[in-house]
This record gives structure tokens, sequence and C-alpha cells, in this order.
């Protein structure tokens, strides 16, 4: 048969329940699609077909005999470019580390091939996972699949990116400040940014260590947590480990929000929104409540002075991974980075203790904030999708930074911890993704799993597919 040009993780297990294709030809399938579209979208900094097709082979064999082991066996996935995969260089999107090869696997990739799934290749990144944008000065930008000329978000831009052209069925990324639900919404894909310690960090080289989350990409909210679920182990190498078990909604079940409340900050999250965020937003508040769910607006602690915290704190713990670098190879390093390697190394020790002081007390208030609802619900991105290269962005009549616009409704959720889940939920006038933020308490992943698969069940934003173009198209972006 003909298949489709994305394909999902419950798409291709009911492909092979029914024998109408197999792991390899699904392998297959996703390297053909890499070696057209992708010269374009660069999402992709190491392909390994032929390891792909060897496992491919394997699984096939498997399935036909025993059955799957679960629905990631045979499936094939894209692992962002700074997790160690045995036998691979990890490169952190960076030339400092592209002579390095990784000596065993990390604990995300373990996971994942104790589930049968399939890796593809490693992605692009912002330069060693510092930014927003995945425009990488060593190995070319990465590219928005729905516009060339676009960001993808960063800093996991090639997981997100792949998965939305479907060269992938699902991705890994890590998010510090926003690099799962910052791709995911102008990628228009779903994103998960597990609670802190959910997934071992074991083999992910460090950006923030007490802000670094690993999670996955999906096309659905079913996809990404059944990839969260198998990637969820107590790891004793990973000191922020969690032992709970991941527990997932019923998805089979007929979406229903009845009795859940959803809390909406009266301030903050929605100033100074563009007009189709706004929009989008209101609109899926209004699906959320004719689901079945309360809404409810609820007061925040003061999330601008967390924004400062979380810049701060990650400006100190970035430069203590990167000290002897910046001091010995400086050079080496893209501009971008380096900048603010080099702020990071101005941070003093009593202003990063004073900010740790202080998200305490956000925390905390954000606990209570939680306390009577079950999940907040905030629009994702504020602004338009940025053009690479653009520094500057026009953000209620005035000139804001990029990097700031783009982060300014994201990154003081990383302080707490909380999942956050990311889906698609409408589209500005130029055809370009918006994405939507489903926040829960600590370990409150099955509610916003269930409110984001309820959300989707009556939407079908996130069926939408853009049309990658292709080395011949002559409207292509050199």
């Amino acid at each position: 048969m003909e298949l489709p040009d994305r394909l999902g993780v419950r798409d291709i297990g009911a492909l092979y329940a029914s024998g109408d294709a197999s792991p390899v030809e699904i392998v297959r399938h996703c390297l053909d699609r890499i070696e057209r579209i992708d010269p374009v979208i660069n999402s992709y900094l190491t392909v390994t077909p032929d390891t792909a097709l060897a496992q491919a082979r394997e699984a096939e064999a498997e399935i036909r005999t025993d059955g799957p082991r679960g629905p990631l066996h045979g499936v094939p996935y894209a692992a962002k470019d700074l997790l160690d995969i045995k036998g691979l260089p990890t490169t952190v999107g960076s030339p400092l580390f592209a002579d390095i090869v990784a000596e065993q696997d990390a604990a995300a990739i373990e996971a994942l091939e104790s589930a049968g799934a399939i890796l593809l290749g490693k992605t692009g990144l912002h330069e060693l996972a510092y930014g927003i944008t995945s425009a990488n000065p060593h190995y070319g930008p990465v590219r928005n699949p729905w516009d060339p000329d676009r960001i993808p978000g960063g800093s996991s831009g090639g997981s997100a990116a792949a998965l939305a052209a479907g060269l992938c069925a699902f991705s890994l990324g890590s998010d510090t400040g926003g690099s799962i639900r910052i791709p995911a919404a102008l990628c228009g894909v779903t994103g998960l940014k597990p609670t802190f310690g959910r997934i071992s960090r074991r083999g992910a080289f460090p950006l923030g260590h007490s802000l670094d989350t690993i999670g996955p990409f999906g096309l659905t909210v079913e996809d990404v947590a059944l990839a969260y679920r198998d990637l969820c182990a107590w790891d004793s190498a990973d000191p922020a480990s969690v032992k709970d078990s991941a527990v997932l909604p019923s998805f089979g079940a007929e979406p229903s929000l009845q009795g859940l409340a959803i809390g909406v900050p009266s301030d903050f999250f929605f100033d100074g929104l563009h007009s189709d965020v706004a929009a989008a937003t209101d609109s899926a508040l209004a699906i959320l409540a004719d689901l079945g769910a309360e809404i409810r607006e609820t007061p925040m602690p003061d999330v601008r002075l967390a924004n400062s915290l979380h810049r701060l704190i990650l400006l100190a713990e970035a430069s203590s991974v990167h000290r002897r670098r910046v001091q010995r190879q400086r050079d080496a390093i893209g501009e971008d980075v380096r900048a603010l390697l080099e702020q990071g190394l101005l941070v003093s020790a009593t202003d990063y203790l004073d900010a740790q002081r202080a998200r305490r007390r956000f925390c905390q208030g954000m606990a209570v904030a939680m306390e009577d609802i079950d999940a907040l619900v905030l629009p994702g991105i504020p602004i338009p999708t940025a053009r690479i290269g653009q520094l500057e962005i026009p953000v209620a009549g005035g000139l804001e930074n990029v990097r700031l616009a783009t982060t300014r409704n994201i990154r003081s959720l990383n302080l707490t911890g909380f999942p956050v889940l990311s889906v698609p939920c409408g589209f500005f006038g130029d055809g370009m993704p918006i994405g939507l933020q489903i926040v829960g308490p600590t370990l409150g992943e099955e509610s916003i799993l269930a409110i984001g698969h309820a959300y989707q069940s009556a939407t079908s934003w996130h069926l939408r597919a853009p049309q990658p173009a292709t080395p011949e198209d002559p409207t292509d972006t050199p």
C-alpha cells in the first residue's frame, strides 16, 4: 500500500496489526523522505540507515513470531544530539564535541531500545542547547517545515521539525527554558515537558542542572503519552530521578472533562498577545468548557520576577558547565551562545543563591495556585514565528528581542518542575502554527494528557501537515 507522508506511533501500530506494512517498509519510507526532504530542512545531524534497517529486520521477525512488545516496537524515532548513543558522536550542536564518540547509550535511549523502538538518527539543535532558534552557526540552521525561511524553535528544533515533516514517528528533545514546548508550538506538533526528574538525564549533556528535562514529541497526545510511559524509570545514576511510575489516562474512553477544573491566569500570560494567538487561546478554552471542564480565573505569583530568576539561574548554571571552554576555546563557540556564557561568568555566587531562594518562594506560590485546579491552560508563544536571522519582532507597538519575546510565557514554568504539555491550537494568518500550554502540578501528567487528548478529539489542528520543500522546488530557500 502507499504510505501516508506522516505516520505516528498509533498509525504504525495499526499498520503492523493489519499486516498492511512492516517495520522494514516503514523505516525505508522514513529514510526515503529524509533523503528527499531533509537537505532543505536540515533537521538531522546524523542519519543511521544501516543500523535502522538492521533493527527493523529484527523487529519484523520478532513481531511476526511473538507479537509486539508494546506500542513502540518497530516504530522509528529521532533523538536530539545531546543524548549519548553508543558509537556515535554527541555533538551538542558544537564542533567542540564532534569527534567525541559515546561509549554507552543515554538512559532514555536504553529505555526506547528496550521498548523495541528504532533509531533513525540524531537531530540538530541550537548550539550547546542554549537558544530558541536552532540557527546553528556550525551545522547550518534547522528550518521550519511550514516555511523554510522561519525558525523551528529551539533548542530541540531538529526533533520537532523532523517529526512535523514526516521524517520520523516520534522524537526526543530536552527542555531547560522551553526547548520542547517552543519547537512543538512553532512546528505544529505535540510536545511534553514531564515533571522534573520523571525521565532520567543520565547520558544527556547538561545545560542547567536544576532545570534540564528530557521529553518526547509526537503527532498526537496519545503518541506522546506512549513514548513518555516507556521513557519513565527510576535511575539511581540521576540524583533527580523520580520513583513514581507513569500513569496514563484511558485513551479508549469517550473524551470528557466533566469534573475537572482548569485555571486561567488573570494577567501576564495574556498580556501583549498577537491577536491570532489570543483568538486561538479563547477558542481552545471554549472547547474545553464544552467538553465539561470548569474554567476558573486563577491568581498567579509574580511571573515577571520568575522570568528574571530563570534567566539568572540558567546563566550561572550553563556557564558553570562551559567555563573552561569559554576561557580556552572562546573562538570555537558561536557569537550568540558565547555572549550568554560570558554573561553567566559574571553572576556572583550570592546572586545565584538569592535567585534560588526566590525561586522557592515562586514555586510555593505556584503550588498554592494549583491547589484547587487540575491544570492551568496558557497561551504558548505569544508572537508570530520569527524568520531565521531576525533579532527583533514587533510586539504591542514596539520592538522586542526575539528570544525574550518567544520565551516570555514559557521559561518561568521550568522553575517549578511542573509537567507541561504543548498542543497545536490554531494558525496565524500567514499559515504558521500556534501552540497551547497545559500545565499540571508535580506528577500531574495523567491529568494534562487527558485534557490534551480530549481537546485533540474535538479539534483537527494537530492533523494538519506542512508540505515541506525539496531541493528540486524552485521556490526553496538555499
